[in-house]
């Protein structure tokens, strides 16, 4: 089983930056593939960023391509989400997520078997 933590979240102005990060543990060696989704009040979890942790093949979703950029650091099982150029659109609670068996799907929340409670972003105008 894989424990995930987030981090890093709060509250920032429009055009800042954060960094969340997602700690895993447990059976860490059985994590192909970790991703990033958020939630907003209302909306369903959408798919926001993902990487393959054996080649570091990153995928994101069309509105965060060239603001956000998915990292891992495979010593330290942890993965981040660099976040710049906020806007209010993307205030919402970011969910780290692991998948153990490389599903071929990705985008999907039914994709990833392991979840973390989430970590709240607010971008204020």
């Amino acid at each position: 089983q894989v424990q995930l933590v987030e981090s890093g979240g709060g509250l920032v102005q429009a055009g800042g930056s954060l960094t969340l990060s997602c700690a895993a543990s447990g059976r860490t060696l059985s994590i192909d593939r970790m991703g990033w989704f958020r939630q907003a009040p209302g909306k369903e979890r959408e798919f926001v960023a993902s990487i393959l942790l054996s080649s570091g093949n990153k995928l994101y979703t069309g509105s965060v391509k060239g603001r956000f950029t998915i990292s891992r650091d495979n010593a330290k099982n942890t993965v981040y989400l660099q976040m710049n150029s906020l806007n209010r659109e993307d205030t919402a609670c970011y969910y780290c997520a692991a998948d153990s068996k490389l599903f071929p799907n990705p985008y999907t929340a039914t994709s990833y078997e392991s979840w973390g409670r989430g970590t709240q972003v607010t971008v204020s105008s």
